[in-house]
Order: C-alpha cells, then sequence, then structure tokens
C-alpha cells in the first residue's frame, strides 16, 4: 500500500503542497474559555461563558536535501507564502490541510523555521518547520452548524463593566431587541443607567 502523504492545499486556488516527510505526530488544541466576573463582596468571581476559540492544529514538518545538495528552501518558502497577503483577497491564503481521514479548515497562524545542517558554502540542506493551523470558518457556517435558541429557562448573572441589556440579548437570545423584556422582569426603569455587578434575571422567551 502507497504511503498516503500529508498535503496542504491553498483553497483560494487550488494550488496543493506536499509535504517532504509526513509529520512525527500533530497536535489539536481547543480552549472553551470562561471570563470572571467582578461582583463586590464576594470570595471568589463567577464565571460566564461569552464564546469559545478556535482549534489549533501544531507540528513539525521535516525538510531534508542533503542527498540532492539543494537548498531546502525550495521547500520551505512554499510554507512561508502561505502566510503573506493576497493581492486579490487582501489577506493571506485560506488552507486545507489533508492527511488520511484529517481534513482541516485553517489559516496558518504561526510558522518557526529552524535549519540545521548546512552545505560547505552555507546552502541550508536540512529544516524543521513548527507550524500552527488555526481553524477556519465563516460566521454563516458556524451559524447554520449550531443550533441557537432563546432561552427557556429563566437564568441570573451579573452585568459587567461595560454590559448593556442588549449586548445581554444579542448574546442570549440572539436578538438585540429582546432588551426590554429582560428590563421589564427585572423592573429597570432605565437601561441605561444599571451599575456593573447588578444581578439581573433572563427570562424563558417562546
Amino acid at each position: 500500500m502507497a504511503l498516503e502523504k500529508a498535503v496542504i492545499t491553498n483553497v483560494d486556488t487550488n494550488e496543493e503542497i506536499e509535504v517532504l516527510f509526513n509529520p512525527k505526530e500533530y497536535v489539536i488544541e481547543k480552549k472553551t474559555p470562561w471570563s470572571e466576573i467582578n461582583v463586590f463582596g464576594m470570595d471568589s468571581p463567577p464565571v460566564q461563558f461569552t464564546m469559545g476559540e478556535r482549534k489549533r492544529l501544531s507540528m513539525e514538518l521535516f525538510f531534508d536535501t542533503s542527498e540532492e545538495k539543494t537548498d531546502v528552501r525550495d521547500y520551505t518558502t512554499k510554507i512561508e507564502t502561505l502566510m503573506l497577503v493576497n493581492a486579490q483577497e487582501h489577506r493571506p491564503p485560506i488552507l486545507r490541510f489533508s492527511w488520511g481521514s484529517l481534513s482541516f479548515d485553517c489559516v496558518l497562524e504561526d510558522l518557526v523555521q529552524r535549519f540545521t545542517l548546512f552545505a560547505n558554502d552555507g546552502t541550508p540542506l536540512r529544516a524543521i518547520c513548527k507550524v500552527v493551523f488555526k481553524e477556519y470558518a465563516t460566521a454563516a457556517t458556524q451559524l447554520s452548524n449550531t443550533r441557537r435558541e432563546s432561552a427557556d429557562h429563566t437564568k441570573r448573572m451579573a452585568l459587567r463593566e461595560g454590559e448593556t441589556l442588549s449586548s445581554i440579548a444579542a448574546r442570549e437570545y440572539n436578538d438585540c431587541s429582546k432588551w426590554r423584556a429582560i428590563a421589564d422582569a427585572n423592573n429597570i426603569d432605565d437601561p441605561e443607567n444599571i451599575a456593573a455587578g447588578t444581578l439581573v434575571e433572563l427570562p424563558p422567551l417562546y
């Protein structure tokens, strides 16, 4: 059975870059941050979810041209160009890293090139590229894959500094105009003048 090579595809141009050697391993990271809310008089601040972070795919790619005695940068430069701004798109390219069952739509977020072997004239013959790919998905794609519903039960939360009833309604109900329902449920007469740390209830909407 032929060895399947990992491939980096420039989705914008459909150009494929086949890695010289498959990575020994790769790491997929996913973080879901929770923000602390400053509430006066509490021993430990409550936490509140705002939004998740993108996945990251990281690995080391090995390049060696010591047998051919050619410049290894002929390969590493192709990786580096994946971070350059496309004049037409006004951004670096959208990519897809594929290897076996792994298919990861992404952008190249971080690149570190380390050259470890050289010819007598200083030409680099061996390189290790540490790459970090960041997951890519449009807002439309995420919304179509995420089931967003209004709150189906009453919740309580504390307002953070700079937060408004409109911003809470946009996050919790996906509709900023629902601020009035929050104001009515909490008997708030002046929604523009609410102190940070104030506890409010989020009523269920049907």
